[in-house]
């Protein structure tokens, strides 16, 4: 009889194993489906940016020559298109709004996390309803009043847009502080440390991870913003970002001519933002879904 059940058990076990495997590689298949599916796209790209055959479009996926001249123009002939001055634009307004937008999110959520004042969730709560409207409802409003004081078409202008609404990204932060428990605060606090010193000497040093996750939202809004830089340049070409210039290649007049240079732009574009992902993937993950101190 006990033979029998444990039999019964082990045939149990055997098939509930059977079924697992399936479904992981099921599960599997599925992933790598998708994973190809959305590679795709990106490996055109990368074809076409080596495409030596002249035109917007080729019945074939691989191209039958190959050239480095795609991206050598992009930096030679700027006659119509000044592709290094897009690049030096969008780099200098990504790299100013990124450390601007990093201590304003970083001072904000702490505050918001460890200090108690009146109408502090009445400011959280209104920071995040402001939050929830997308930007491009007040564009036309933010124009006139850039106009007014003379920062349209010009990287300045840019760069107070990108950072006016900064304090609004505060909820992930400020989640993250909260997990830090407040004891240590109290202890560093009892050792005669100030308020400045807790937060830039004890608090930042656990914050690493949200560090870096804020570090990379900042630098990456303004790296492929359109709307905005579209408005506030107006056609001055001298002052656009690269996503506005690489547009201006698939204009009906240009993209035959410069359909392989556009996807060289763009594969340069996406260089810098994949290298960060790579490099700082760990932090940005633990930012995203962990806490400060665990146990």
């Amino acid at each position: 009889m006990m033979e029998a059940i444990k039999t019964g058990k082990q045939k149990k076990y055997r098939s509930k194993k059977r079924v697992e495997r399936v479904s992981n590689a099921v599960g599997y298949t599925i992933l790598v489906i998708i994973s190809i599916i959305w590679v795709i796209p990106y490996i055109y790209l990368i074809l076409q940016s080596f495409r030596g055959e002249p035109g917007a479009y080729t019945s074939y996926l691989i191209p039958k020559e190959f050239t480095f001249d795609n991206y050598i123009e992009l930096f030679t002939d700027t006659s119509l298109f000044n592709f290094p001055r897009w690049y030096l634009n969008t780099f200098i307004t990504a790299v100013v709004v990124c450390i601007i937008q990093t201590i304003v999110v970083l001072a904000t959520s702490y505050a918001l996390s460890r200090l108690r004042f009146r109408g502090r969730k009445g400011l959280m709560n209104l920071l995040l309803v402001l939050g929830m409207f997308p930007g491009f409802m007040s564009m036309t409003a933010v124009y006139f009043v850039l106009k007014e004081i003379g920062l349209t078409q010009s990287l300045v202008g840019l760069i107070l847009v990108y950072v006016a609404s900064s304090a609004m990204q505060y909820y992930i932060c400020k989640g993250f502080f909260d997990t830090i428990p407040k004891s240590i605060d109290e202890a560093a606090k009892i050792d005669g440390a100030s308020r400045h010193t807790i937060f830039f000497k004890v608090i930042l040093p656990l914050s690493k991870p949200i560090i870096v996750y804020t570090i990379l939202q900042a630098f990456l809004m303004p790296w492929g913003e359109y709307m905005f830089s579209s408005l506030l340049m107006l056609g001055d070409q001298e002052m656009f970002n690269v996503a506005n210039g690489l547009r201006q290649m698939l204009q009906r007049e240009n993209i035959a001519e410069y359909f392989t240079r556009f996807c060289a732009g763009a594969v340069l574009v996406s260089i810098p933002i994949a290298a960060l992902f790579i490099w700082l993937q760990k932090y940005y993950v633990e930012g995203v879904t962990g806490g400060a101190v665990k146990g």
